[in-house]
């Protein structure tokens, strides 16, 4: 179960290719911050919509880009792509979308344990009137209904949690933690129901390997691991006899990560070997770093899979609504699954 684990959540930082309020261009970063989680959309105004309307995100700053250091980047040639910074409470997610080219869509049989499968957590204060609230906007089910997870759980007893999709078929997470678990900052009494982002969970074929990725390479630290099974986990992830193994890790700040062995059942489909940017189901974890040369020196010993071509200096030529746009280095790479993690740092500003 991905959502059951204290994990540290963060404030944002400032990454390649984001516009950024004044403010914030001050802003210093040291060691390794989760920035943001990046997903790709087919229609960003739909999606700005649903996720400030229905989730109660608030935007930050929307921009276009169309140039060779994105496809460089961004391993997409002949891209144009819109951009959207979107907060909730102290954390931020980027919704993005392709004009060209169009990728693919999210499979419509997909299912929570696919290879693909990546979802936000985002905590609530009140499962019941957040479930209600979804209901009320015909959010599509994932899960059967909220479920609570049992006593027996150390780690996971009185969480309650709910799976649904945004337009695209993205599956998304609420979640709610009872009095004893989670970070006092989901526990501060709050008006609003939607309160932040706790973790990104992916689904994994092999924890090992993946460690190897994100312990091992990204310098992430392991701050807890659990196995969850049960009726409330198979109707919460709507895989029948599901049976996880669970790893949550952390950077020096921001979201979470977790990843999601499947036990049982090992039926889930692997990520298209072809998989790009544009592709509906790609999702990526921003990080903002200092040590570019040197993490991407360990990606290059350890053979990860990259998606830019090699660390890209970024000149962004993007404008919108005033904002100084950043000029950073950039470099995507992908997991033994597939999954994208995007690091760059901010080394300058036009």
């Amino acid at each position: 179960m991905d959502t059951w684990l204290r994990i540290l959540a963060g404030r944002p930082a400032v990454r390649a290719f984001v516009l950024v309020a004044t403010l914030w261009v001050q802003a210093v970063y040291a060691g390794s911050v989760v920035d943001s989680v990046g997903i790709t959309v087919s229609d960003l105004d739909r999606a700005v919509t649903f996720y400030s309307e229905v989730l109660s995100f608030e935007p930050v700053a929307e921009w276009e880009v169309a140039d060779e250091d994105y496809e460089h980047a961004l391993g997409v040639f002949g891209l144009r792509m819109r951009i959207a910074r979107m907060r909730l409470g102290e954390e931020t997610i980027e919704l993005m979308e392709f004009l060209a080219p169009r990728g693919r869509p999210i499979p419509v049989d997909s299912r929570s344990n696919d290879l693909w499968f990546q979802h936000i957590a985002i905590i609530v204060s009140d499962m019941d009137r957040a479930y209600a609230h979804l209901r009320a906007h015909n959010v599509e089910h994932a899960s059967s209904g909220p479920q609570t997870l049992p006593d027996w759980n150390p780690n996971a007893g009185g969480i309650s949690a709910f799976y649904f999709r945004d337009p695209d078929g993205n599956h998304l997470e609420v979640l709610e933690f009872p009095p004893d678990k989670g970070q006092a900052k989901w526990h501060v009494q709050s008006e609003r129901f939607f309160l932040g982002i706790d973790h990104t969970a992916i689904v994994v074929a092999d924890t090992e390997a993946s460690l190897r990725f994100y312990r091992d390479t990204l310098g992430m630290a392991v701050v807890g691991t659990s196995e969850n099974y049960g009726v409330e986990q198979e109707r919460l992830n709507n895989v029948f006899g599901a049976r996880l193994h669970i790893t949550a890790l952390r950077a020096d700040d921001g979201v979470g990560v977790e990843l999601l062995e499947y036990i049982a059942p090992r039926t889930g489909r692997r990520m298209a070997v072809d998989t790009q940017s544009n592709d509906l189901w790609h999702w990526q974890v921003n990080f903002v770093r200092d040590d570019l040369e040197a993490l991407d020196l360990r990606i290059r010993q350890n053979r990860h899979r990259y998606v830019s071509s090699g660390i890209v200096d970024i000149a962004s030529r993007a404008q919108s609504a005033g904002r100084a746009a950043l000029a950073a280095r950039y470099l995507m790479v992908r997991d033994p699954d597939g999954h994208a993690s995007s690091f760059s740092d901010s080394r300058s500003f036009e």
